[in-house]
């Protein structure tokens, strides 16, 4: 499947738990011990704030700070909303995919950037899902994506500090499953 059309998925699953956080959730804890609803939130609207940026060839020298602090406001709903937007048609705008981002640990496609992206929309969403007791059941092929994309590097994610160290679970794990374990979750 295109990964261009797995991230437009991701986004809008994403999207919907925004839409979906009670307004006395945003402070509710997260699987993210460091975040709570609004900082995880913060986190994914900064990630999708830096992908016209990157996708346009800026570094991360050049954006500097452009992004830092609490970008919510008033409106985290709106927020997001904005974010997503400006990311998804960054990333659709033709050759968008073929171009040459250049991140903090080297030069990537965009196409490569896409599918992180992706991937950290996925492991987000069932951390928000579960901070806000919303569904926690991934998109089955988000999940396969994503567990293709960083089983191969978690090792390296987890010396970044990125993830925290994998979790053991059972043999006959669902994939879902072990994705978050991948990841540090305990599902």
């Amino acid at each position: 499947m295109a990964t261009l059309e797995l991230h437009g998925r991701a986004l809008r699953r994403f999207g919907d738990l925004v839409h979906s956080v009670g307004a006395d959730q945003w402070h509710a804890p997260t699987p993210c011990t460091e975040w709570d609803v609004r900082q995880l939130v913060d986190h994914l609207v900064v990630e999708q704030l830096w992908v016209p940026a990157m996708v346009a060839g800026r570094t991360v020298q050049e954006i500097g700070d452009e992004f830092e602090g609490d970008l919510l406001g008033d409106d985290p709903v709106a927020a997001w909303d904005r974010a997503s937007a400006a990311a998804g048609a960054a990333l659709a705008e033709p050759g968008a995919l073929r171009r040459t981002v250049h991140l903090s640990y080297g030069d990537r496609s965009a196409e490569y950037y896409c599918a992180e992206m992706t991937a950290d929309l996925v492991v987000h969403s069932w951390d928000l899902a579960r901070a806000i007791g919303a569904d926690e059941k991934l998109d089955p092929e988000l999940v396969d994506f994503t567990y293709e994309l960083i089983a191969p590097q978690v090792d390296a994610l987890a010396h970044t500090g990125l993830f925290a160290p994998p979790v053991e679970v059972p043999p006959d794990a669902d994939e879902q499953t072990r994705l978050l374990a991948l990841s540090g979750r305990r599902p």
